[in-house]
């Protein structure tokens, strides 16, 4: 899919599909059609006044309909998006705008989209941030995993070819500096979902590994490292290698570096699960369908790196990635063992099926005493405990310091992405605290799960260090299918993180 930035007359703009956009004013029964929309009406003789009238038609979020042109305009069909109250539209909102555009432009089959974007659209976030959000929204919403489909499905998908963004003389340059930005955001979430929607046969930590060189290739300001499980010996990571004892995959853990040559390195640690049993506490088998997913942390660190030689924000970022599987055999870790991580504690496994924890123990120490960053930032797919507190949708976020929380949430409401804040609540500790080792990794208690696992993770963070645990299980992976998200792997986070960095 090609975009570009146009100012052309609406009514003379060669496309299969023209966008135009209308509005909700005090009440739903009032419909506010952009100017463009007035100007596309008047050759089409008001159809779009009239269909609106006569189907009663309420300008809210993502309501369409179509009017077929029969040649009165360049465009063979014109689409009318609703989208709500603009005072409220947020940027998700906007970008799920874009993705009905996109559901709507592929089951008329249009190859070539344009769409009509109004000072009034522009100005809800600013020329380029709305260009952005609207070409996220188009392309994510465009998206489907079909590398191990047939012939006849891989047919009955259709491709957009070129979208045009449309808009005043004196806008153009700005709308193309967001056409730009999106698509390569949006290449980044592409990658984490592919990532996530692979079979775990196929990536596998040596897979994962593989890529993360590929992202460092032919550009000299990333670098990549693998560790290996003797390298992992060496340092004392007895947690990921505890956890890879029931595999016969080999364990790897991934260390990205970028040089944008700030003043300020932030570490991206990613849990990266690539399928998770539950080990000897072995999970009910339908709890085990979608575990491939377990590695969307790792996935989304991944992704996040691939652009960040295009996108070039002046920070330098470190990504951590703890890779293995966590498997039942005669070798696996055993409720009771007793493993040390890296910074020297131990952990009592008393559940293996909570070893999300027990990897990124080892990460975050790493991170703590090897990268010494201004600020560390966790991605997990950790809890079920999460999604019953927050849904599917929510990530959970535990910080330590206030102005790092801030500046995720901040980054996360401009980029369409959805936290919300959880307690790091210090009383449930007690809970962790073990007769046999200095910690165990679950707690005493089955209330707050999620908080009891960020509590966990602190253990490994040193005082004083800004660190900001994201619990994704619940928005990682999309169950049903909506516009902006298709069902599997959703690349929850890249956005985020690509936002926080470049606020850098």
């Amino acid at each position: 899919m090609k975009f570009h930035a146009a100012s052309t007359d609406l009514t003379k703009a060669q496309a299969d599909l023209l966008v135009v956009f209308v509005s909700m004013g005090a009440t739903a029964k009032v419909t506010l059609p952009t100017p463009e929309a007035k100007k596309v009406d008047k050759p089409l003789a008001g159809q779009i006044k009239e269909i609106a009238s006569l189907e009663q038609y309420e300008a809210t979020l993502g309501n369409t309909f179509f009017v077929h042109s029969k040649g009165a305009i360049a465009a063979k069909r014109v689409l009318v998006m609703g989208v709500g109250k603009l005072d409220v539209l947020s940027m998700r909102d906007w970008q799920t705008v874009g993705a009905g555009i996109a559901r709507k432009a592929k089951s008329v089959r249009a190859k070539h989209v344009s769409i009509a974007l109004s000072d009034t659209l522009l100005n809800v976030f600013g020329a380029k941030e709305s260009a952005q959000g609207c070409v996220e929204g188009i392309t994510l919403g465009a998206y489907v995993f079909l590398k191990h489909k047939g012939a006849e499905a891989r047919a009955k998908d259709h491709t957009i070819e070129e979208v045009t963004l449309l808009t005043a003389a004196g806008r153009v340059d700005e709308v193309t500096g967001g056409v730009k930005r999106g698509e390569i955001v949006a290449r980044a979430v592409i990658m984490a979902r592919d990532l996530v929607n692979e079979p775990s046969s196929v990536t596998t930590p040596t897979y994962l590994a593989g890529i993360a060189r590929d992202i460092a290739k032919g550009t000299p300001d990333i670098h990549c490292e693998v560790l290996g499980a003797p390298e992992m010996r060496k340092l004392g990571m007895g947690g990921i290698l505890g956890i890879a004892k029931g595999s016969e995959e080999e364990p790897q853990f991934i260390r990205l570096s970028y040089n944008g040559g700030g003043e300020k390195t932030i570490a991206l640690v990613g849990k990266g699960i690539t399928f998770d049993t539950g080990g000897l506490s072995l999970k009910p088998p339908e709890h085990m369908e979608t575990m491939k997913m377990d590695m969307a942390g790792g996935a989304a660190v991944l992704a996040v790196f691939s652009v960040l030689r295009f996108l070039k924000p002046r920070v330098n970022v470190v990504g951590l990635i703890s890779a293995t599987e966590n498997m039942p055999s005669g070798h696996a870790i055993k409720p009771g063992d007793v493993v040390t991580a890296m910074n020297g504690k131990t952990m009592e496994i008393l559940n293996t099926d909570a070893e999300g924890r027990v990897v990124l123990a080892d990460a975050l120490s790493y991170a703590a005493e090897k990268v010494k960053p201004d600020a560390i930032i966790d991605l997990a797919t950790l809890t079920g405990a999460c999604i019953v507190a927050l849904g599917e949708e929510i990530a959970g976020m535990f910080v330590n310091d206030l102005t790092l929380g801030s500046s995720l949430k901040k980054a996360a409401v401009r980029s369409g992405e959805r936290i919300w804040e959880l307690p790091l609540a210090k009383e449930y500790k007690d809970g962790l605290k073990s007769t046999v080792a200095d910690i165990k990794n679950i707690s005493s208690t089955r209330w707050g799960g999620a908080i009891n696992g960020a509590l966990f993770l602190s253990e490994f963070v040193p005082e004083g260090m800004p660190w900001a645990h994201l619990d994704i299980a619940g928005p990682a992976f999309a169950e049903k299918d909506t516009p902006l998200e298709s069902i599997g792997g959703t690349g929850f986070g890249v956005r985020m993180l690509l936002q926080y960095l470049l606020s850098l």
